[in-house]
């Protein structure tokens, strides 16, 4: 095949030819990251020599009020985790199931998901970030095969054609057949692969505060879509929900300088009084929205999971959901492989690349979809939207299919 010589090469396939080899090789996959996906991977990787770098030392379990940034797991990722021996770390007074949706268009539109009629006990768990982050981080010092890296941040990889050096910020280095990025958005492993990523700023930012509500919330997910903004009600333990108002830079600022209690009247009156008054308990935090799609998930020794690898906006609360399913599909390729392939196997990569494009897509593309139409002002636009809201929601068998593909 004369052709061969002349395929075209990656970035990083062109910089692996001109690196020397690298020896010995220390660790089967180092993991750069210590979010949710990066720890939950760390866990799965069993039987692997694992490096674990990490920007800060684990965390303790949080006390006190839950704080305002939570995530919404599916019950599939709840189960992951479960089988990771994390979700039982958990204390169950910072956990809240999830038993009904309503979705509330901005013209009469409404749908409404029950978990009893789906025929499950819920729809999703609300989790505190803080509460997973540190369960997560529970039982890994002293794991047989992990070395733990912390307070660390790669500063630099060096790619050699069996692995690949990770350079620390604080001198060290350490050797590995496979890098996966779990660093974020801004993610440095991918861009040392050379991937490239698509990103879209939504001119956004989401606010978050949780407030104590007057009347009980019932295990019912709360979402109203504003003509742009969206406000999310999520119920917490007892009777106290969390926020999340996404909406523009200008009113984002003005929700962040109001008084507690003024914020607490703006968000009861925009949620149609349906929990009652509602009373501050933490101050309102925001940040911005974006989306970002990577080019690849794979390159040559690099795998990218979590935010590395896809961004999308809260408005579905999906985002720690596909960063866990990421974590979940290279352990199982990983476990999977063949004897003669190391971790880093291109070939091998590509099959958790497969597993996960389709989801990621469809997820990118329906966020991303939703957000453009209830962001449309034109009138025929707005009656589509509500009309679909209220026509979904008289159909359960597509009702049922929509839950059930939330829910893994």
């Amino acid at each position: 095949m004369p052709g061969a010589l002349f395929r075209p090469r990656s970035v990083a396939a062109r910089r692996m030819r001109h690196c020397p080899r690298i020896a010995p090789v220390i660790h089967d996959l180092a993991i750069v990251g210590a979010g949710t996906a990066g720890l939950a991977l760390a866990r799965a990787a069993r039987g692997l020599r694992v490096a674990l770098v990490a920007p800060e030392a684990a965390p303790r379990a949080p006390e006190g009020e839950i704080d305002a940034r939570v995530y919404a797991l599916s019950p599939g990722n709840a189960a992951f985790l479960g089988e990771l021996g994390a979700w039982q770390a958990i204390a169950s007074e910072r956990l809240a199931p999830v038993l009904a949706m309503q979705v509330h268009g901005d013209a009469a539109g409404e749908i409404e998901f029950d978990s009893y009629r789906a025929g499950a006990r819920e729809l999703a768990w609300i989790v505190e970030e803080r509460a997973l982050v540190a369960a997560l981080w529970q039982g890994l010092p002293g794991r047989e095969g992990l070395e733990i890296l912390a307070p660390a941040q790669c500063r630099r990889l060096e790619f050699g054609a069996e692995a690949v050096r990770v350079q620390l910020d604080d001198g060290r280095s350490l050797e590995a057949r496979l890098v996966v990025g779990a660093d974020g958005a801004q993610s440095l492993v991918r861009s040392a692969a050379g991937v490239g990523a698509v990103a879209h700023d939504y001119g956004q930012r989401g606010v978050v505060a949780n407030f104590a509500c007057e009347r009980a919330h019932g295990g019912i997910a709360r979402q109203w879509f504003q003509g742009g903004p969206v406000l999310a009600l999520l119920p917490l333990p007892g009777k106290r929900v969390s926020m999340v108002w996404s909406t523009g830079e200008d009113e984002a600022a003005r929700l962040m300088a109001l008084e507690p209690q003024a914020l607490a009247g703006e968000v009861a009156a925009a949620a149609g009084g349906a929990l009652g008054a509602l009373t501050a308990l933490t101050a309102p935090r925001a940040f911005p929205l974006r989306r970002l799609a990577a080019e690849a998930a794979v390159a040559p020794r690099v795998a990218l999971v979590g935010d590395a690898a896809h961004v999308v906006h809260p408005l579905a609360g999906q985002g720690a959901n596909l960063g866990l399913q990421d974590a979940r599909a290279l352990a199982a390729a990983l476990a999977a492989r063949e004897p003669w392939r190391d971790a880093g196997d291109l070939r091998l990569l590509r099959r958790y690349a497969r597993a996960r494009a389709g989801d990621a897509l469809a997820m990118q593309a329906t966020v991303h979809g939703l957000h453009r139409l209830f962001a449309a002002h034109a009138a025929p636009l707005v009656w589509l939207r509500n009309a679909g809201l209220n026509l979904t929601d008289r159909l359960p068998v597509i009702k049922n299919l929509l839950i059930r593909q939330a829910m893994s």
